[in-house]
Order: C-alpha cells, then sequence, then structure tokens
C-alpha cells in the first residue's frame, strides 16, 4: 500500500461507523500503539494507556456503557484509551491530571487515527460513554481515566465526509 503524504492523510481521516467482518492482525494494532506512543506528552510522562479488545463479550459490554452505539460492537478492535493519572500527577499534580493527561492522550488518538486512516482502515473517535462502567467492563486500573473508546476495522465505503467549516470562521491572525 503507496503510503499518504500528511496533507492528503489528514484530509482523508473521517469517522467511520460502518465495518465489514474482517479481522485486524495484533500486528497491525501494534503498529497503532507505536504510533500513539510518539505522540507528545507534557514533561514526557506518557501518560497514557490502551486497551485493545477484540472479545466480542467486553464489546457488546461496551455498547452498553457507551449509550447504545451498536456500530463499536461491529469493529474487530476496539481501542479504549485512558489517562493514567498517577503518572503525570507525579510532577504535575491536580494540573496533569485535570488537563495535561487529557492533551497528551488526544495527541495519541489523534496519532492513532491518522495511523488508521493511512493503512486504509476505518476508526471512528467515540466520547460518549459512562467512565465508571467503562472501567468496570475492563477492569482498569486504579488511577486510569477512560478518555475515548476507538472502534477500528476496514470498511466497505467511506461515508459522506461532513463539510468543514468555512476557514473565516474558525482563526485569527493577530499581528
Amino acid at each position: 500500500m503507496e503510503c499518504m503524504n500528511f496533507f492528503e492523510l489528514a484530509k482523508n481521516r473521517q469517522s467511520i461507523r460502518k465495518f465489514i467482518d474482517k479481522d485486524i492482525s495484533d500486528d497491525i494494532i501494534e503498529q497503532l500503539i507505536a504510533l500513539a506512543q510518539e505522540a507528545p506528552s507534557g514533561g514526557n510522562k506518557q501518560d497514557w494507556f490502551f486497551y485493545a479488545v477484540k472479545n466480542q463479550d467486553l464489546k457488546n459490554r461496551i455498547v452498553e456503557e457507551s449509550r447504545g452505539q451498536s456500530f463499536i460492537a461491529t469493529a474487530p478492535v476496539v481501542f479504549v484509551v485512558c489517562a493514567d493519572h498517577p503518572r503525570t500527577m507525579e510532577k504535575y499534580a491536580e494540573r496533569g491530571r485535570d488537563l495535561y493527561s487529557v492533551q497528551d492522550t488526544a495527541a495519541a488518538i489523534q496519532n492513532i487515527l491518522l495511523g488508521v486512516t493511512n493503512l486504509g482502515l476505518g476508526a471512528c473517535w467515540c466520547g460518549a460513554f459512562d467512565e465508571d462502567g467503562i472501567k468496570e467492563v475492563l477492569n482498569i486500573k486504579e488511577g486510569f481515566r477512560p478518555i475515548a473508546v476507538i472502534p477500528i476495522g476496514y470498511y466497505d465505503s467511506a461515508t459522506n465526509k461532513p463539510k468543514r467549516r468555512d476557514m473565516a470562521e474558525i482563526f485569527e491572525i493577530i499581528e
């Protein structure tokens, strides 16, 4: 597969909610986690942890804790990205917990999403879920906070990408 340049990659990334029944190899999962690991993080704390869920019963339970978003369970793998609060709080206390860990995991998530796109896969960044419910389903470690649920898989056809806001609406140059 030919890799896209970065600008094509960023423009082609979109949320995919319809997957075909085709497995994702552990090698691909590890490639995506390696990309996430390259994300920047405050103080280089790398305050993230990733669960890659392939078990169908657990994926079904994740759907229950994700406001019934049934498409999540149709993906061959679902990543649950967590912030490792104790790790970031070592250096940054509450600001690390409340801000840096969210920023750091968001950067890692974006790397995953771009990697997914580059591999010809689809994914959707889901934030609508009950954190305590997800913690219980996956027996998530103490001090870890689920930040995102990301179903990943092959897809038949991309949905129409939503139009982006006009550039004049989203930025201003201050001289």
